[in-house]
Parts: structure tokens; sequence; C-alpha cells
């Protein structure tokens, strides 16, 4: 391995932090590499793939006001790029705003998700609610050539470079960005015709937007989704002709907003609603149906059936988990990220857009989430859906699945004990001829041998384990989301001697 430190950030964490969300698996990173000719330790890279595989990372420098939340960490984004046969990485901070200004002030300035804004040593701030870092910390997609780096409750989007991870600022869309309200975590990007459709949120009316930006780069469209008062919608999903939109019954308890705090609270007695507006469609052209109630934290694709709109994700049996009791205190503050608590299954919605009927069912008994799916099929009939498996009370993923939404049949693998993985990302193999002809890629953190590898599984069946290990330059925290990006959607990645080095943006 060819390996080389470009960069360090201060961090005042203390060295006796007990925090779970900051320590063991989750403990940040301060030094960003550049590591070429990834050591191979198991297996082969497969010559026939090509591309980089993203992750985000919530990844903090500083202890918080009050009470730190793992949401709240700086974003840091992990690339993994395979050409020809090798691989290298990069890692990098999202140079955002909030970041720099806390690293100037060497301290914590904005309040996060467990405090309330008025705690904030700042008057002005990001977010859905205001007065909030903007960390940049949720999600990655790449769009136009370009990775954009988001923030679960609206934010500016930033622009990284998908082989270096070197920041190159703000996106504006030529002055078109809608800065007030910034842009939601998960926007998303269909393949067919290189547009990504994006959505946004607030306390103020209309408390919804929803807009298109086209493979050209531009804003061209973006319209008001009226709600009946402030939601916190997550993420969203598309089909060929539309875009679907959610309004769940888990949302700012309204008198706790009117005293200044931020308290989400599931109302079990209210149906969760899903929008169906056309692409470039208005208020007006919106269909809402009622649905079960639940909260749906991640969509995994939609797709038109005839009459029908088909919408696949993650419903929690128990969005709100009561205290019961058990564990020790912080498994007890954080036992909503905790998927046995909450208890999230692949379910399948069914909207008819003649009759307006909706029709149920749940997919699988296995809790699972953080679904991914082949991104050339986003958007359009698909068949396999990959998503992450936890462990029991806590915020990691310790194994995958693939569950097969034609069949029902589920494909497992369960990593080692004290081994963590990410969200997966599938990489459809070069020249591929069917759904799942491709690769499977995640990170690992690896706590028995404090260290961290990128692992490459066969798509169309993980059971086989690892084809490929790769080590990274060191250990990396948990995160969040990440993307796939082939080759020939880069710029300058067949032209460049070393595209890891070579910025063209």
């Amino acid at each position: 391995m060819d390996l080389d430190v470009v960069g360090r950030m201060l961090s005042t964490l203390p060295a006796d932090d007990d925090h779970p969300y900051r320590t063991g698996p989750w403990q940040p990173q301060t030094t960003e590499w550049k590591a070429d000719d990834l050591q191979v330790v198991q297996g082969e890279i497969p010559s026939d793939l090509d591309g980089v595989y993203l992750r985000n990372t919530e990844n903090p420098l500083h202890p918080a006001i009050r009470n730190y939340h793992p949401f709240d960490g700086d974003g840091m984004v992990h690339v993994v790029g395979f050409r020809d046969g090798t691989a290298f990485y990069r890692n990098s901070f999202v140079r955002t705003d909030g970041l720099m200004a806390e690293q100037d002030a060497g301290k914590s300035l904005w309040a996060g998700l467990a405090e309330r804004p008025s705690q904030s040593l700042m008057d002005h701030g990001w977010g859905a609610r205001g007065r909030m870092k903007d960390a940049s910390s949720t999600d990655v997609v790449v769009h136009n050539g370009v990775a954009l780096t988001s923030f679960y409750q609206c934010g500016d989007l930033y622009r990284v470079d998908p082989m270096t991870t070197r920041t190159l600022g703000k996106e504006t869309w030529g002055g078109a960005f809608p800065f007030d309200w910034g842009v939601s975590a998960h926007p998303k990007i269909d393949d067919a015709t290189g547009e990504m459709l994006f959505f946004n949120y607030s306390t103020e009316a209309p408390y919804m937007n929803y807009g298109v930006v086209d493979a050209n780069h531009e804003l061209v469209h973006y319209t008001p989704v009226p709600l009946p008062g402030p939601r916190l919608p997550h993420d969203m999903a598309f089909t060929e002709n539309y875009a679907i939109l959610n309004d769940c019954p888990l949302f700012w308890d309204p008198e706790g907003l009117a005293q200044g705090a931020y308290a989400a609270r599931f109302h079990r007695d209210m149906p969760m609603r899903l929008g169906v507006i056309p692409r470039r469609g208005g208020p007006d052209d919106i269909r809402w149906f009622d649905c079960e109630s639940t909260f749906v934290l991640h969509w995994v694709n939609a797709y038109e059936d005839g009459d029908e709109i088909v919408v696949d994700g993650f419903f929690e049996s128990d969005p709100s988990p009561a205290d019961n009791g058990m564990g020790d205190k912080w498994q007890r503050a954080f036992r909503f990220l905790a998927n046995d608590r909450m208890q999230p299954r692949l379910h399948r919605w069914r909207l008819n857009m003649v009759t307006g009927l909706v029709k149920e069912e749940t997919l699988t008994d296995t809790i699972s989430e953080f679904g991914m799916m082949n991104g050339s099929h986003a958007g359009r009939k698909y068949r396999y859906a990959y998503a992450a498996t936890s462990k029991p009370a806590w915020f990691l993923f310790d194994g995958l699945v693939k569950h097969d939404t034609w069949t029902g049949q589920e494909q497992h693998f369960r990593f080692e004990e004290n081994v963590y993985g990410s969200e997966s990302a599938m990489a459809p193999r070069v020249g591929s001829t069917a759904e799942d002809d491709g690769y499977l890629i995640t990170l690992t953190t690896d706590m028995n041998q404090d260290a961290s590898f990128c692992v490459v599984f066969d798509a169309s069946d993980i059971t086989t384990g690892p084809i490929c290990t790769l080590r990274l330059p060191e250990r990396i925290s948990s995160g969040t989301h990440s993307t796939w990006a082939a080759g020939t959607d880069l710029p300058q990645w067949d032209q460049a001697d070393d595209p890891a080095t070579t910025v063209g943006l």
C-alpha cells in the first residue's frame, strides 16, 4: 500500500470519553489519508469492477454543548475506487461552514439533535428547525459527475470530488438553490434521465417543497407541497412519471414546539399518507393515499404497475419505543436508533391511481433497514433489495441480507462478532446482463483487529462470503449512507493515468 497523510483536524474530545457513539466502533477520525494500491488481504479485485464506492460518516471533533447525538457529527467522505484490478482509498472532512467555524473556535457552536436550539452559541444556523449546524454528514449521491453530501434536517448540498473527496464548495444551481430552506438528505438520481429529484421541509408553511434538477444541472422545477403542519420526512421515492413523498405521523409535538422544544412524538391514531405527484406537477396534482400508521425512515424503490404505484420501504412496527428499563443509560437514551426496538421490515404499498385504494403487505419477517438496490433499476420494476441487519440495542450493522421481492426468498451474511458493516452499495459488473450481476460493496469496522476493510461480495450470492477484502489505512468510524458511481459516470476517469489524483471538476 502506497500511503500518505494529507491532512489532520483539531479535536478537543476528551481522552477518557465514555459516549458510546464517540468511542468503540464510532470512535471518530482526525486524519485524512491518500492510499494507493490497497493491500488485498483475501481474494482478488475483480477486473470488471470499475468505479467508486462512496460513504458518508458522522465524525465529531468537539464535545457537544450539552448532549451529543450521533447524527450531529461532522461529515467525512470515504471513497474506495476500483479500476483495472487495483483499488485506492481517500477520505476527507466535508469543509462545511459550520465545521470551519467550530475549528476556528476550537469548540462546538451549535446545539445538536438532543439539545434545544436556544442552547446554541450562535444566533443563526441551518436545518428545518433552525440554529443547527449543517454537518452535511448524512447522505451522499453522485450527480453530473460530482458527489453531493447532504444533511438529514435540510441544509446546503456540498460538492465533493468523487475521486479525491476534496470539497469543491456549495451547490448553487446557477443561483437557483433554495438556500432559505436547503435540501433534505436523500435526493434521488434517475439514471435513465439524468435528473435529480429532491425535497425539503421546515416549520414554516407550506412545510415541504419538491424539486427537480435536470441532466444539464439546472433547477427546472420547484413547487410547494402543502402539509397540515411541520413534519419530519426523511426520504422519498420515484417512478418513471411520479415522485412519492410522505406525511408520516411521527413529528415534532406541537405543544413542545410552542415552548422551543423539538421532541418527536408518534401519533398512532393518524394514518401515514403517501403523496404521489407527477414529476413536474404542482400542489393541485398531488394524490394523497391513507396508509396504516407507521414511520418509514428509508424507501428502497418504487415503480408503476398498470393502474398501481408500487412502493417498497421499511415499515416500523414501533416507531417510538417506550423506555422498558432494559439496558444501561445509553441503550435507553438511544433506543430510537435500535432496530430491534423499532422493528423495521421490508413492506410493500400498492397505490391504485384509479380507485384510490391502498393494498399493503409485509414482504419479510426479517428486521432490516438501509436498503439499497441496483441503481439502474431505480424508479422501474426491480427484484432485489440489499439491506443491513443490526446489533440488538445499538446503531451498528452486524450483517447483510438480500431480499428477493418476487419470491420472498432471502440470503443472509453475518459479520464476525465485533465486526460492523456500512450501508452497502450494489455495483453492476461491467457488461452486466442481469439485475444482480455485479458486486456488493461495504466498509467494515473490525474491533477485533482494530482495523477497517473494504469488503466485496458477489451480489448474486452473498452467502458465499467476501470475494475480496482490502485493508484501509486505519480503523474508520461507523457511518450512515453510501452510493456507487460507475467509472463511465465520472469525468476524466478513463483518460487519467491516476483518477484519484486528477481533479477535473
